[in-house]
């Protein structure tokens, strides 16, 4: 692990983003509640939620945090079909948060397809990233529109 221990811990705060796309029928039936497995969005948001919390488990040579906010949104979006998922994460430590957002986008996303499987096994989890970061030596970064994705 690097070591942070001469860094004064300062506040934090990371937003990642993804996609879960799959066919307009999938979605409809997570829209009507209909998935054999009962709340798709309400179990992903908890999975993105618990996912974050356990970051340092996950990813070798990641500090573990105290978190003080962990946020996942997941919107429909019927354009794709599918879901926007938004992972906010908020700290006041030595090192940031990118991570732990990173984790909750992607564990959110692995349990809507979990959750889906039955109806689909096509579904496709998309285009994660870091959206934007606060706090840190390293300072603020904001993703531009257009940047690879």
């Amino acid at each position: 692990m690097v070591d942070v221990s001469a860094k004064a811990p300062t506040i934090r705060e990371a937003v990642a983003a993804g996609k879960v796309r799959m066919e307009q029928e999938t979605f409809a039936a997570i829209e009507a509640g209909n998935a054999p497995k009962g709340d798709v969005l309400g179990t992903a948001r908890l999975a993105g939620i618990m996912a974050a919390k356990q970051t340092s488990t996950l990813i070798p040579l990641c500090h573990p945090l105290p978190l003080q906010k962990v946020e996942v949104q997941i919107t429909p979006d019927p354009q794709l079909p599918g879901y926007q998922i938004t992972a906010t994460v908020k700290t006041k430590a030595e090192t940031g948060v990118e991570m732990e957002a990173l984790t909750a986008v992607s564990v959110a996303a692995l349990t809507i397809y979990d959750m889906a499987k039955a109806l689909e096994k096509s579904i496709q989890i998309e285009a994660i990233h870091l959206v934007s970061k606060t706090g840190g030596k390293s300072g603020e970064y904001s993703r531009q529109e257009g940047n690879l994705l």
